[in-house]
């Protein structure tokens, strides 16, 4: 079985909903959630003329590989009526694969870590909440060294 984390973010209808209901599809498919942090409302990034964002990290423990891990992931922001109109805009859901275990994988397709975990404290907040020693395999930090440098994004 490998462990990985996931980032889970809505910021249309029923967030709380969206964010349970994905969290209950990832059971359905046999990938077992083992944790998962509190909810945190967090302003848009890169598109800021948008509603607020929930997000929320889950740890799964899974013997799917990442890449199909990946595949699931898109199926259940599709089943869930993700649309991707714009980038970086409004979405029912958005899941992504933050780390599998301790690979790093680039390609076209998927990157493990995900690129820019490192510098989003929406999603550095929630996974420290779950794994604050857990070591970054690129930057060789741990999630509660990485924390500090995104301390001016807006959490609330």
């Amino acid at each position: 079985m490998n462990r990985a984390y996931l980032s889970l973010g809505s910021n249309l209808g029923d967030r709380d909903a969206n964010l349970s209901e994905a969290i209950e599809r990832f059971e359905k498919v046999g990938i077992h959630v083992t944790r998962r942090s509190s909810i945190y409302e967090t302003e848009p990034q890169d598109l800021r003329d948008q509603p607020w964002f929930l997000n929320q990290v889950i740890e799964i423990e899974t013997d799917t590989s990442p890449h199909r891990l990946l595949a699931v992931t898109q199926k259940i922001e599709r089943d869930l009526g993700r649309e991707r109109v714009v980038p970086k805009g409004p979405r029912v859901i958005d899941i992504d694969i933050l780390l599998y275990s301790n690979e790093v994988i680039q390609t076209s397709e998927l990157e493990i870590p995900h690129p820019r975990l490192a510098v989003r404290r929406f999603v550095l907040e929630p996974l420290a909440e779950l794994a604050p020693d857990l070591v970054h395999p690129v930057t060789n930090k741990t999630i509660r060294e990485l924390l500090p440098s995104t301390l001016g994004q807006k959490i609330r």
